[in-house]
């Protein structure tokens, strides 16, 4: 059989902003602001920049080299590079990973458009209580989460059929440059509320009286979460980039979008929630049922302006959910494509299912139908526990190890160089921190969130 010609990204613009919509989803929007307003604001958020500069961009630019010196699927570009010893494994454990966490993950990324067609109709009125009560009924129905779960997944086929460059590299030269607008509109309008300040300072006054081992390690571990590390995602895309892009700059620009996003969350959500008294440590049920009555309350004097906020904002939400939804098929599409010898639509209508399938069973699980949970875990929570605390700091411990101690470093330093056509100024200290801090981070995250370490 012929070897088909490998796709690549047409644009420098279009591998930032691909790549940059991996990392830039839920994680930013969703978890980032309810873990620094549990976790003292400004002193989080100086963490984790400091968490993403100096781990996560080397964390990064490890898949990177991974990805694009294999010039293939994440499990076969572990294996080429491997050269089919055992570490491959690791491969095979990224792409299960990204597999996994698209089915549930895709259950969350429904919830945000049924909260659009909510709001469109003018169902998210009410008091605090409403909000509790409407979240309940949806997670719990049978029926609305598994179709938006199927209709996001389908959006996302949709888009991967199309290849590389005209469904991933389009669909996000449109849809990260209206995540951004969408932002901004939104911040705009919270920062001008009564009270916004204390929001503002919340987030931009440090108090290092808060830091604990317990902030520093959610910073952490938050880092890795929100750029994707671990998931396929960054290694899959690597393997569509050129011989020339630069993959320490494309990290660090990549690294700066997503906290230059999780700040902006911030301040689209903390101002608001300032402004009408509500306590910023709300949790995960920050997006779902804190904050449409927080925008109720924040404009109630102007109700429309109020409702074109509310909907701005589960748009938003939609279209951070739709990017990394993008980046998590892609690793399995591009996975059975190329170990099937099938067609790109085969192989994405294999994922489309299989995930709309997982993704049906986790949302069933969260109280539609009894017998879907074990040990006191729903299904649902099980995928979300194996997957986050388990498989990615495996993977992501296991990646490093790969690439500080058992590749040789010539491979690695011609990847990182470009085959010697860039200076390579941060070569040593990339090789430094991959070998010894990067894997002793991650492993005092796997350690804590088992709560062996305190």
């Amino acid at each position: 059989m012929a070897k088909l010609e490998r796709a690549n990204f047409g644009t420098r613009l279009g591998v930032i902003l691909a790549t940059a919509g991996s990392a830039v989803g839920l994680g930013n929007v969703w978890r980032f602001p309810y873990m620094a307003g549990e976790n003292g604001g400004a002193v989080f958020i100086i963490i984790y920049v400091v968490c993403v500069l100096l781990l996560g961009i080397p964390c990064m630019v490890s898949e990177f080299i991974v990805g694009r010196h294999g010039q293939c699927n994440t499990a076969r570009a572990y294996m080429k590079l491997s050269g089919g010893s055992p570490w491959a494994v690791i491969g095979y454990m990224g792409v299960l990973t990204g597999f996994l966490i698209t089915g549930y993950y895709a259950v969350v990324s429904g919830w945000c458009l049924q909260y659009v067609w909510a709001s469109l109709i003018g169902h998210l009125q009410g008091d605090p209580a409403y909000f509790k009560t409407y979240f309940a009924e949806l997670s719990g129905d049978p029926v609305k989460p598994v179709l938006w779960t199927v209709i996001i997944l389908t959006i996302t086929y949709l888009i991967i059929e199309h290849g590389v460059r005209d469904g991933i590299e389009r669909a996000s030269k449109m849809l990260m440059p209206t995540l951004f607008v969408l932002l901004l509109v939104i911040v705009g309008a919270s920062c001008m509320l009564p009270n916004a300040e204390r929001g503002v300072e919340f987030l931009f006054k440090p108090d290092f009286t808060k830091v604990t081992s317990d902030v520093f390690l959610g910073a952490l571990g938050q880092s890795f979460y929100s750029l994707s590390i671990a998931m396929g995602c960054l290694c899959t895309y690597a393997s569509y980039f050129s011989k020339y892009t630069d993959l320490t700059k494309s990290a660090s620009q990549i690294a700066v979008i997503d906290c230059m996003v999780a700040i902006l969350a911030g301040l689209m959500i903390f101002p608001a929630a300032f402004s009408v008294g509500v306590n910023p440590d709300s949790g995960p049920s920050l997006i779902f049922i804190t904050l449409p009555n927080v925008f109720q309350q924040a404009f109630a004097s102007m109700p429309v302006v109020g409702y074109v906020i509310s909907l701005l904002f589960f748009v938003l939400l939609s279209l951070a959910a739709l990017t990394s939804l993008m980046s998590l098929h892609e690793v399995s599409t591009a996975f059975f494509q190329e170990e099937l010898f099938i067609t790109r639509r085969k192989a994405a209508v294999i994922v489309t299912v299989a995930t709309s399938v997982i993704g049906a069973f986790c949302s069933l699980s969260l109280g539609a139908v009894d017998g879907l949970s074990l040990f006191g875990r729903s299904l649902f929570d099980w995928f979300d526990f194996v997957t986050g605390q388990i498989f990615l700091p495996i993977v992501g411990f296991l990646t490093c190890i790969f690439i500080g101690w058992v590749i040789p470093h010539k491979t690695v330093r011609d990847e990182f160089t470009n085959w010697g056509t860039l200076r390579g100024r941060f070569f040593h200290l990339y090789i430094f921190l991959v070998k010894y801090i990067c894997p002793l981070a991650i492993l005092l995250i796997f350690l804590h969130q088992f709560g062996l370490l305190k």
